[in-house]
C-alpha cells in the first residue's frame, strides 16, 4: 500500500468531453471522490494539474516566443489548480494550492516543510505553475515533487490507458506495455512521459504507473496496486 502519493492529472481530463476550454463538473466531482477514498484509507496525495484545457504551449502560434508560451502555460495550471481546489473544498476536504512563485494572495509558496505539514494533516495539496521557469512539463515537476516528498508512487493518468511500443493513434498495431524499466522510456525515446522525468524516477528510484483515466475507478485501482495501465519500474 503506497502512503505517499503524487498525481499527475492532464487539463484536457478536466474539460471532459466538452468541445470547448473549461471545466466537465462531472468528471472533477468524479475525480475529487477518488482521492477523498484514498484519504480515508491514510494515503497522503499530493496533485499536479495540467493546462491543456486552456492553453497547449506554441500550438496557437508557432512563431511564439517560447518563454512566454510557457509562461501563459504555468498561469493555466494555476487557473486550473485552484478550480478543483475548490471542488475539494465543496466536497468537504481541504485542498492547498503551491506555487513556486508568489501569486498574490491566491496561493501559498512551494516549500517542502509547508507541503509536508498539509499532508500530514489529511489535506491535499495541489502544485500549480511547474518549476517556475520554462522549457519543463508538468511532467516533470510531478517526478520533482515527488523526489521532493518521497513519494514512495507517482500516478500518470492519461488520455490512453498505458505505454505502448509506438503511438497507437497512428498505428492501430501499436502493442501495450504492462511493465517497463524507466531507463528504457529514456532509450526508446517513448514519449509517453518526458524524458527528463523519466530520468529523475529512475535516478531517485521512484516507481510510477501509467494508466487510462477515463476507466472506471481507475485512480483507486491503480493505487491500490490493482493492474491497470503500465508500471514503470526502476
Amino acid at each position: 500500500m503506497y502512503k505517499r502519493i503524487v498525481l499527475k492529472i492532464s487539463g484536457e481530463a478536466l474539460a471532459g468531453e466538452k468541445e470547448h476550454a473549461g471545466f466537465d463538473d462531472g468528471v472533477i466531482a468524479t475525480l475529487v471522490k477518488q482521492i477523498q477514498v484514498l484519504l480515508e484509507k491514510g494515503i497522503q496525495v499530493s496533485l499536479v494539474i495540467g493546462g491543456g484545457n486552456f492553453w497547449r504551449g506554441r500550438s496557437a502560434d508557432s512563431q511564439m516566443d517560447r518563454t512566454k508560451a510557457d509562461q501563459i502555460g504555468m498561469l493555466a495550471t494555476v487557473m486550473n489548480a485552484i478550480y478543483v481546489a475548490d471542488a475539494f473544498r465543496q466536497h468537504g476536504t481541504t485542498a492547498v494550492v503551491q506555487t513556486p512563485f508568489i501569486v498574490g494572495t491566491m496561493t501559498e509558496q512551494f516549500s517542502k516543510e509547508g507541503a509536508m505539514n498539509h499532508l500530514q494533516q489529511g489535506h491535499v495539496v495541489i502544485f500549480a505553475g511547474g518549476i517556475g521557469h520554462p522549457f519543463f512539463s508538468t511532467d516533470t515537476i510531478t517526478a520533482l515533487r515527488g523526489a521532493e516528498l518521497d513519494a514512495d508512487g507517482l500516478f500518470f493518468a492519461k488520455n490512453i490507458d498505458g505505454v505502448y511500443d509506438s503511438d497507437p493513434q497512428l498505428n492501430p498495431n501499436a502493442k501495450k506495455i504492462d511493465e517497463i524499466k524507466s531507463h528504457d522510456i529514456v532509450k526508446n525515446n517513448l514519449k509517453v512521459i518526458d524524458l527528463a522525468a523519466a530520468n529523475l524516477c529512475f535516478e531517485r528510484k521512484i516507481p510510477v504507473v501509467i494508466f487510462g483515466l477515463n476507466e472506471p475507478q481507475s485512480i483507486i485501482r491503480a493505487v491500490s496496486g490493482e493492474k491497470i495501465g503500465t508500471i514503470v519500474t526502476v
